[in-house]
């Protein structure tokens, strides 16, 4: 299932982008949790995870847009259990929706103990990109999103609703 939102693009005159399935822009990344990056606890830091939050987050949108990418916002990160010194962080991250030109990824966040093999799921985050012309340095168009599966359809549906959340609070802090 294609949802597209090129007319608008060929009304003007210009190409069409080629839509791409969810799956070419799974991104992912992993280290391991060293001391300096924690707290007097031992716990990582939450800077240090949106950090790295960002960082595959926009991997994921790079791969979709096939362009660079700024951060536009975050609107969610929600941190469930603290990440201890000595285990691997792992995050993974997708395009859940794209707009005209941006585009809203989602990232997972896991940790893993070496010892015992435990793993859980440690942070959820929802970041929005806007695609940057290498060139003008200016907005572009995205390609279209092909979703496939009831899960990458649930969360396209998703994106939308805290899309119009987003917009909603960027017009009431304008007046």
């Amino acid at each position: 299932m294609k949802k597209s939102r090129n007319k608008k693009a060929n009304e003007a005159g210009e190409p069409e982008l080629k839509g791409k399935p969810v799956s070419a822009s799974a991104s992912e990344m992993a280290e391991v949790v060293l001391p300096a990056e924690t707290n007097p606890l031992g716990k990582l830091l939450g800077g240090r995870v949106m950090h790295m939050v960002d960082i595959v987050a926009a991997m994921a949108a790079s791969r979709h847009s096939n362009s660079y990418v700024v951060t536009a916002s975050v609107d969610y990160i929600d941190f469930r259990n603290s990440i201890d010194i000595g285990e691997i962080v792992s995050l993974k991250s997708h395009v859940n929706r794209v707009f005209n030109t941006s585009l809203e990824v989602g990232v997972e966040v896991y940790s893993e103990n070496l010892i015992t093999g435990e793993r859980k799921h440690t942070t959820t985050a929802y970041v929005t990109f806007v695609a940057i012309d290498a060139y003008t340095r200016r907005p572009k168009p995205v390609p279209p999103l092909i979703v496939r599966t009831a899960e990458e359809r649930r969360r396209w549906q998703d994106a939308a609703k805290r899309r119009k959340i987003r917009l909603t609070h960027r017009h009431r802090e304008k007046h």
